[in-house]
């Protein structure tokens, strides 16, 4: 390892080939961060095809997370035994493989199994693709290496859901995993041909079979019992009682074992840079509320609203299709040594405030009220997504860095997971509360004599006021989400500010 660096200040590829090869890598990303969001407007069909409810075919979206978040922690270690390229082509194909499983699926448990798989494939693509690009570009071009990956980072969100919509909306919503078939063979094929000089050395390393194990027990403990809880009327379910207390026995268990293993799986130990640990703490917050949105607007916007699965695509997307113009600004005012906790403290305000806006949406809001504060929010993203990252990662030493951008990953796509579960757990349970507190409040009897009256059927009548009820107190359960989705970005814009100042800003380079 010690000739590595002189080895890296060369070009591993030769300038024809460096572009085409970091296409492929960057686009490789893309397509495994779309799939993040790709399926979310499509749960409704997905969830009608396979005759489940919208709880249940949420499972695509939280399962897929939750797998995302597993492998991370395992990415260093895999590159380091098997080599970062041969570990890359595996998780590619196995990628490919169980998107063509999950488009082909019949019932609800082959998606979610295909979907956990094709989740722990796309959780080793995203790291391994940014090392190999970091590999082939030289020293002074590094930083062009790492605003590729960040756009394709954030393009990946913006467009699944539009992708998503357009294609269950004029095709099948199994076109939304079978797509990735041709593009996953083309990246392969493309990758095999131009990225062998970028491998990676290989050693034997030993891995931490029981902090592994632990971590599987209490995260998959913890996932389930948030995506089955409303279903089994929650602790009064022993099944819903066992799950939670495997979880919590599993998390003490795994937090005693990392911290004193040789080799654990996860470092814990960087949790002593108080940096590190508020700016992980806010930024997983904040993931989990913007990501709340993501979610649940889509499910509203084609069950309640009557939109099609595009157009609630669209107003879901314009956060992120803005926030793309703001990228360089947030860059530059890192660059010039702007204190990023102030950066960030006033980009989650500033998405506090988008949020209480939307918690005043109604079931009459035209589309451009709906698409507004979506857009408008998106001004902010940048300017909390990458200070955010400097604040966590600029707290910890450089030879540190790599573990706690592991963690950092896989605390934040953990949050995603665990955010969804909650978020339509708790809309479900407002949502029955609304219902039969607007039921409580409405006169039946005069209600059907004036539709009656309007030429409505007795039948028709009763179902009319049954839609009413339904689309009213899911609105006004949309819109108590929001509400605390709001406090949650205002209590991260105080929580940050318990961070001390990064030192030595590099801007996103050093950020990312």
């Amino acid at each position: 390892m010690a000739s590595q660096p002189a080895t890296l200040a060369q070009p591993l590829l030769s300038p024809n080939l460096l572009w085409p090869a970091a296409f492929v890598l960057a686009f490789s990303n893309f397509i495994v961060v779309l799939d993040m969001t790709v399926a979310n407007v499509s749960v409704p069909h997905i969830a009608g095809s396979l005759g489940v409810s919208l709880n249940q075919g949420s499972w695509v979206i939280t399962s897929y997370s939750v797998a995302e978040a597993i492998t991370v922690p395992l990415t260093g270690w895999l590159a380091g035994r098997w080599g970062s390229l041969r570990m890359y082509l595996l998780a590619m194909t196995g990628f490919g493989l169980f998107s063509l499983l999950c488009g082909s699926s019949v019932t609800l448990e082959m998606m979610v199994v295909c979907r956990v798989a094709q989740g722990l494939c796309g959780g080793l693509v995203m790291p391994l693709a940014q090392t190999l690009l970091l590999r082939i570009f030289p020293v002074e071009q590094r930083p062009k290496a790492m605003l590729l990956a960040a756009m394709t980072t954030m393009l990946g969100p913006a467009l699944g859901p539009n992708v998503g919509g357009l294609i269950s909306d004029n095709a099948s919503w199994h076109w939304i995993f079978l797509i990735n078939i041709p593009l996953v063979m083309g990246c392969v094929i493309a990758a095999r041909t131009l990225l062998p000089p970028a491998e990676t050395p290989t050693r034997k390393l030993p891995i931490d079979v029981v902090g592994l194990c632990l971590m599987l027990t209490w995260v998959c403990s913890l996932q389930l019992m948030l995506d089955i809880g409303r279903e089994h009327d929650w602790f009064d379910d022993p099944l819903i009682v066992a799950l939670a207390c495997l979880a919590g026995v599993g998390f003490i268990a795994f937090l005693i074992w990392e911290l004193t293993d040789e080799h654990p799986v996860v470092d814990l130990r960087v949790f002593r840079h108080g940096g590190f640990t508020f700016g992980v703490i806010a930024l997983s917050l904040c993931f989990g509320a913007y990501f709340a949105s993501i979610v649940l607007i889509p499910q509203w916007l084609q069950s309640s609203m009557g939109y099609p699965a595009m157009l609630a695509g669209f107003v879901t997307s314009c956060t992120a299709l803005t926030a793309l113009t703001t990228s360089q600004l947030a860059s530059k005012a890192l660059a010039r040594g702007i204190d990023a906790r102030l950066l960030v403290s006033l980009a989650v305000a500033w998405l506090g405030c988008m949020a209480l806006v939307r918690a005043t949406w109604t079931s009459e809001t035209d589309f451009w009220a709906l698409a507004a504060p979506q857009l408008i929010q998106g001004f902010g993203m940048s300017f909390f997504m990458l200070p955010l990252t400097t604040i966590s990662l600029g707290s910890v030493p450089m030879e540190e860095t790599a573990t706690a951008a592991g963690i950092q990953n896989f605390v934040r796509t953990l949050a995603v997971g665990v955010a969804t579960a909650l978020v339509l757990s708790v809309q479900g349970n407002t949502q029955q509360e609304a219902r039969s507190e607007i039921a409580g409040k409405l006169q039946p009897d005069e209600t059907l004599r004036t539709l009656s009256g309007a030429g409505f059927s007795d039948q028709g009548a009763t179902a009319y006021i049954a839609n009413l009820v339904d689309r009213e107190a899911t609105t006004l359960a949309v819109d108590h989400v929001f509400w605390i989705t709001a406090a949650v970005f205002f209590l991260c814009a105080v929580v940050v500010w318990f961070a001390p100042r990064p030192k030595g800003f590099g801007g996103p380079p050093k950020a990312h």
